[in-house]
C-alpha cells in the first residue's frame, strides 16, 4: 500500500487488466468474456505447466481471444524453461495475427525447479538462469523479425539458418518479470515492460528497482518511459478497502510510484470483483490521474 510518493511519474496513460488464475475447474472463459465486456485492457494468466489443476496457459489465451472482442492477452509470465523460445515466439506470433494484434509476451527466467525439472525441463542456478533468459529475448526477437537465414548462438539457445516467421501484426512487447539487478538491467536495456508483483515488490521498494531499469535503459540510449511497467496487484474490494481506498492507492502508484498499468488478482467471488474494480475503481483512477498530471 503506497505511504510516501518518490514523485516518479513516466506519463504513460494507465491501463487495467485481470490476473486469470486458470484453474480447470472454475469458470475461466465466462470471467474473461466479464473482462471484456467491461471494458478492461488486459487479461494476464500465469504459466505454471506443473501445476496439476492449471489448464495450459497458451491454450487458453488462444480461447480467450476467440471469444473476446477487443481485450489483450498475456502469459504472466511465460515459464521459459518449459517452453523452448523460438517455438515460444512462434505461438506469441501466430496469436498476435489471428488475434489482429492482442497479444503481448510475459516472461520470465523460472522458478519452482524441483517441478519444471520433474516434467522434463532443466534445473538452472539463479545465473544460468539470468543468461538463459537474455539469450531467449535476442531469439524471440529474431523469429519476429521475418529473417531468412536467423542466426544466433548462445550457450542455452540457438538458431541455425532459422527461416523465421510469420511476423506478429503489431510489435508484441517482451514484458519481464524480473526483481534482481541483472533482470532489472535487462529489462532497461532490451525489453518493452517490466512486470512485478506487488507481494515481492511492494510499493517501498519500487523506487531503486525502477532507477535500475532507467539507469540501464539511458545507458542503451533509450529513454526510461519507454518501458512500461505492468504492476500485478492482488486483494479484494470491500468493507476492510474500498474502492474509494483501491483508486487513490493505484494513482498515487501511477503519480508517485512510476507505475502505469494494474492487472487486478482478486480475491473471493471473482464476477463481483470485477464489476467493483472496472466500474468503480478504474474510471476513478482515470479521473484522478488525468488531474493530478494537469495540477
Amino acid at each position: 500500500m503506497p505511504v510516501a510518493r518518490d514523485m516518479n511519474d513516466y506519463g504513460r496513460s494507465p491501463q487495467f487488466g485481470y490476473f486469470l488464475v486458470p484453474n480447470a475447474g472454475d469458470p475461466v472463459i465466462e470471467y474473461a468474456k466479464l473482462a471484456d465486456r467491461l471494458g478492461l485492457d488486459l487479461i494476464g494468466v500465469q504459466d505454471h505447466p506443473y501445476q496439476r489443476r492449471h489448464l495450459d496457459t497458451w491454450t487458453l489465451l488462444s480461447v480467450i481471444v476467440a471469444v473476446t472482442e477487443r481485450v489483450t492477452v498475456f502469459p504472466d509470465v511465460a515459464n521459459l524453461p518449459l517452453r523452448q523460445p523460438s517455438v515460444l515466439a512462434k505461438s506469441a506470433a501466430s496469436l498476435d495475427l489471428l488475434s489482429g494484434g492482442r497479444v503481448e509476451l510475459g516472461l520470465g527466467a523460472g522458478g519452482f525447479w524441483e517441478a519444471i525439472e520433474a516434467y522434463g525441463g532443466p534445473r538452472r542456478t539463479r545465473g544460468e538462469a539470468m543468461d538463459a533468459l537474455t539469450e531467449a529475448v535476442t531469439v524471440i526477437r529474431k523469429v519476429w523479425s521475418g529473417e531468412p537465414n536467423s542466426r544466433f548462438e548462445g550457450e542455452h539457445y540457438h538458431l541455425r539458418g532459422a527461416r523465421t516467421g510469420p511476423e506478429p501484426a503489431h510489435r508484441v512487447g517482451i514484458w519481464l518479470g524480473v526483481g534482481g539487478p541483472r533482470g532489472l538491467a535487462l529489462a532497461g536495456r532490451a525489453a518493452d515492460g517490466w512486470l512485478p508483483s506487488s507481494p515481492w515488490a511492494p510499493p517501498e521498494r519500487l523506487p531503486a528497482l525502477h532507477a535500475r531499469i532507467d539507469e540501464a535503459a539511458m545507458e542503451a540510449g533509450r529513454k526510461p518511459s519507454d518501458i512500461r511497467r505492468v504492476y500485478n496487484v492482488n486483494g479484494s474490494i470491500g468493507p476492510g478497502r474500498t474502492a474509494a481506498q483501491w483508486a487513490a492507492e493505484l494513482t498515487d502508484l501511477v503519480v508517485g510510484f512510476g507505475m502505469d498499468s494494474f492487472v487486478f488478482w482478486a480475491e473471493g467471488d471473482q464476477e463481483r470483483q470485477l464489476h467493483l474494480f472496472a466500474e468503480e475503481v478504474v474510471p476513478e483512477v482515470r479521473r484522478q490521474v488525468a488531474m493530478e498530471r494537469q495540477g
